[in-house]
């Protein structure tokens, strides 16, 4: 990888998750500290889950964090698959987060309105000019088995897109859409996080960030001029040579 990562190994799951928090808190503290707020871009799946239940129970300053998503399913908000509802349960009721400062994809319209409305909400949100891209302080994601990433997944049409911030993203296999972030908007980010958990993303792990010709998506999240962060515990890492 051109841009090297930041490697972190925890012994268990429940480090791993405090290890993520910390790091949360410390951006968050930063980030507010120098510019009044703190934007970040929450991933799906179960180890974030975990995740958003540590930060939950933490002192933040919640009026100033603004939470996006990195990409969505195309599911009515309450639906059991959707992104915003799994983090809305396990954090953003939780600590009283202001509406206003929750900016879900609205995954119940059609995906490719859906995407382009999502897309105009970051325009407006980092009040960009036409051809520039949003800068998170912190973007999270995970790793699929088959090394997706968001919902980049691979031979799909949005890992060749290089201008659109948000795009609704055919996968064949499933017979869907996503909703995701495409790799212009990863590849600003302040800092980009992977979070991932368990041995049976092992083979993966070692595949995305030891070899160099493997052509999978989670491989082409390189930050321009951030700090890529993978954050494993021992199981998650259990194949890796250079542990």
């Amino acid at each position: 990888m051109s841009n090297e990562p930041e490697i972190r190994i925890l012994s268990t799951p429940q480090e791993l998750f405090q290890a993520a928090a910390a790091e949360f808190l410390a951006l968050a503290s930063a980030a507010i500290r120098d510019r009044g707020k703190f934007t970040v871009a929450l991933s799906g799946g179960s180890t974030p889950k975990s995740l958003y239940s540590v930060l939950a129970k933490a002192a933040l300053p919640w009026e100033k964090i603004f939470f996006f998503w990195g990409d969505e399913r195309h599911v009515p908000p309450d639906h059991p698959d959707s992104n915003y509802r799994m983090a809305n349960e396990a954090l953003l009721s939780k600590v009283g987060v202001r509406p206003e400062n929750v900016l879900r994809i609205r995954a119940e319209e059609d995906a490719d309105i859906a995407a382009h409305d999502y897309e105009q909400t970051i325009k407006s949100f980092f009040q960009l000019r036409p051809g520039e891209f949003p800068r998170f302080d912190l973007i999270l994601l995970g790793l699929g088995p088959d090394g997706h990433t968001a919902s980049l997944f691979p031979d799909t049409a949005a890992l060749s897109e290089t201008k659109r911030l948000v795009v609704a993203n055919w996968v064949e296999k499933l017979k869907t859409h996503r909703i995701t972030f495409t790799y212009p908007v990863l590849n600003h980010a302040a800092c980009v996080m992977f979070l991932v958990s368990g041995g049976d993303k092992a083979h993966m792990v070692r595949t995305v960030l030891e070899d160099e010709q493997a052509n999978l998506p989670s491989r082409k999240v390189q930050p321009i001029n951030g700090k890529l962060l993978w954050m494993l515990d021992l199981a998650a890492a259990g194949k890796l040579s250079k542990r």
